[in-house]
């Protein structure tokens, strides 16, 4: 090789080098989303029970389906409301063998270091039909879960209320209570700590009809600076008229006189907005509504989707009227 030629070849291999990158340089980590979007995971679902468990959110909807195909539950789990994580069939009908089909609106709670969760089944629709309101068990809040007593906590009609939808409530006397009713009759029980049983109310009832004007079915309630926010869905959930009212009272059994909608469609978003649930951040006064609504176009009663807004307060304890977005909420990790 002529010293030209290889003057040139040293050259050329010395700016290679230099061009390339070196094996050394670690490859930059992706961003991850600031906001959650809407809805916040794929899939169709309804009836959003969202809480906080163990430092993480999680979201345990309905599967969105003909009722006879409602057989199971998913969950979903997320360190931050952006990253969420699937947690298939963590509860079905081979597990609850009294329930055959409309698995329906869960409700969950966490005691002595299981996991309770309260389900609807079967659609009765009268006191000679097996199905109504259960409880399953669990070690984990992804499950597996078992029956936890083997039929119904609640299985007939009280004060006209069908036993769907139910919701569970903590207070801060430590008395667990829990709030349902379709077909536009509400009730409350008390529980018994064993959540096997229901107790009766210090005047003997048992049964307890607290049902507001233009109640149809979705009852959730959450405690604020004393009062009680009881919030439930009205009109049809397969319509545009589907939306969430609320009321406030001084103690969780009312007497609650309706006071407005907090939720409802947006037709430039989606619609048919309703059925929800509060995340409330361990202080601090920060809430989300977590509910499900139809897409834009979306013809098919049984096309919803779980997304999540701000819940806000006025200065003097109301709530305000939910703009329901397509953006969702920022990151939030949990402390």
């Amino acid at each position: 090789m002529s010293r030209i030629s290889y003057t040139f070849f040293v050259l050329f291999l010395t700016h290679s080098a230099l061009a390339l990158p070196s094996d050394t340089t670690a490859p930059k980590p992706l961003a991850l989303p600031s906001q959650s979007g809407n809805p916040i995971f794929p899939g169709w679902y309804a009836d959003p029970e969202a809480t906080i468990l163990d430092t993480t959110y999680w979201v345990f909807p309905t599967f969105s389906d003909k009722y006879n195909k409602q057989v199971f539950f998913d969950a979903f789990s997320s360190p931050d409301l952006v990253q969420w994580t699937k947690h298939p069939h963590i509860l079905d009908t081979n597990a609850i063998h009294w329930a055959k089909k409309a698995m329906w609106a869960p409700a969950i709670t966490k005691k002595d270091g299981k996991y309770y969760f309260f389900f609807g089944a079967n659609d009765i629709q009268n006191d000679s039909s097996r199905g109504g309101i259960g409880v399953a068990v669990a070690n984990r809040p992804e499950g597996p879960y078992k029956d936890y007593l083997g039929k119904p906590l609640i299985g007939k009609f009280h004060n006209g209320a069908q036993p769907i939808d139910q919701a569970i409530f903590k207070d801060k006397d430590g008395q667990y209570y829990l709030i349902y009713g379709g077909w536009g009759h509400c009730n409350i029980v008390r529980l018994r700590s064993d959540f096997k049983a229901i107790v009766t109310f210090p005047d003997g009832s048992t049964y307890k009809e607290i049902t507001p004007q233009g109640y149809v079915e979705g009852p959730y309630m959450i405690a604020r600076d004393g009062k009680y926010y009881f919030m439930w869905s009205e009109g049809g959930w397969g319509g545009p008229d589907y939306s969430v009212a609320y009321a406030m009272a001084d103690a969780p059994t009312g007497p609650f006189q309706r006071i407005g909608k907090i939720l409802q469609q947006d037709t430039a978003v989606a619609t048919g907005a309703g059925h929800h649930s509060v995340i409330h951040i361990p202080g601090t006064d920060t809430y989300y509504i977590v509910y499900h609504r139809r897409p834009l176009g979306e013809t098919d009663a049984n096309h919803r989707v779980v997304c999540i807004d701000r819940l806000e307060f006025t200065a003097d304890g109301h709530i305000r009227p939910v703009h329901i977005t397509k953006e969702g909420v920022a990151n939030r990790p949990l402390k």
